[in-house]
């Protein structure tokens, strides 16, 4: 199938009908692919009478909703306000799903949104999970995420945008097109600048084609409040705003704590101090990341392992001796060596490498 051409301008609110098995999708493949667990997303039944009762639980059970949201529980620390919404949007289309059951038409929800927060915050995670819930509860083909920033997207000559922009929306259709840093697509100083080409082309998608496909645009809160303000058709497409707020320390140090479980690491009691002192310290200085910058420490505090290790050559290492983490792997950093980057404002060489 050709990639979908829409019309320019909006379409009246028709009644939706949630995606059964045969169904064809935008991308032209035909049937639904798989979901994570390696079977097809629920369908709806067939109509019921009027007079029917239904079991809520039995239905959530039914599309395995809950473990979609259980998983975001277990890969995520906190964001408790982002976890309510997503699980309201889910109870949303859930409650849809029921009503379409019993013949009770409605226009389909907007389910396009924003995403704003600093790096590291679990936009892109929660942006998964929300194209698996999506795919779960019919209202996507596919439930993949195709994630692009402005070089994905944008071309470098006249007649290069519209092609490439389009080849991106139809590898995305069926799923969640996840643009980070959206802002960056557009150039208010520069009016011959070939984002807002790009712009044009996903305001026609994101109207005429949000039954094939879901955006979701990501970014710093106060650049996106400055992008929709530039382009309030953008705006207006745009159902769900969810901000990601920074990570605590102490919610910092239970993401610490997941990642190395998940790699066999332990931190020793000494190393956990140490620990919470970098956070406090690296906390303070600029291009802090959140959980990418606590992956990032712990990557190379496990470097700093490897080596003391082998430096040491032990006749007597054990199991225990490559799985722990010592507070002289976490000491070692630069952080704990240029307290005078938190007055400068100069971070020390550690934050460069960390492409925070």
């Amino acid at each position: 199938m050709s990639e979908p051409e829409p019309e320019p301008g909006s379409e009246p609110a028709r009644p939706f009908s949630i995606r059964r098995d045969g169904d064809d999708n935008a991308a032209g493949d035909g049937a639904r692919a798989p979901d994570a667990s390696g079977s097809d997303a629920e369908t709806v039944p067939d109509r019921l009478p009027d007079d029917a009762l239904v079991d809520v639980r039995s239905e959530q059970e039914a599309v395995h909703t809950q473990e979609v949201l259980d998983r975001l529980d277990r890969e995520l620390v906190g964001l408790v306000p982002v976890k309510s919404r997503i699980r309201e949007i889910g109870d949303l289309l859930l409650v849809d799903r029921l009503r379409e059951r019993f013949g009770i038409e409605s226009s389909r929800p907007t389910l396009h949104m924003s995403f704003t927060g600093s790096p590291g915050t679990g936009k892109t995670t929660v942006a998964l999970r929300m194209a698996e819930l999506l795919h779960r509860l019919g209202y996507l083909a596919k439930g993949h995420m195709v994630s692009v920033t402005r070089d994905d997207l944008v071309g470098q000559y006249i007649g290069h945008t519209a092609p490439k922009t389009k080849e991106v929306l139809k590898r995305a259709m069926g799923g969640v097109l996840f643009v980070d840093e959206a802002y960056y697509l557009y150039r208010q100083e520069n009016e011959r600048d070939y984002g807002q080409e790009t712009i044009e082309i996903l305001l026609q998608v994101m109207e005429n084609q949000r039954e094939d496909l879901v955006v979701i645009l990501a970014g710093y809160k106060d650049r996106m409040d400055e992008f929709f303000q530039s382009n309030p058709g953008m705006s207006s497409r745009i159902a769900h705003h969810i901000h990601f707020p920074d990570y605590t320390r102490d919610e910092l140090v239970q993401v610490a704590g997941l990642m190395l479980a998940q790699q066999h690491y332990e931190l020793s009691s000494e190393a956990e101090t140490a620990f919470e002192d970098y956070l406090e310290r690296r906390m303070r200085q600029p291009r802090f990341a959140n959980a990418r910058s606590v992956r990032n420490a712990l990557e190379r505090a496990r470097l700093r392992q490897a080596a003391r290790i082998v430096a040491e050559a032990r006749t007597d290492l054990g199991k225990a001796d490559l799985m722990q983490i010592e507070a002289a792997d976490i000491l070692r950093s630069r952080v704990f060596d240029d307290d005078s980057a938190t007055c400068t404002g100069e971070p020390p060489q550690e934050t460069i490498d960390e492409g925070a």
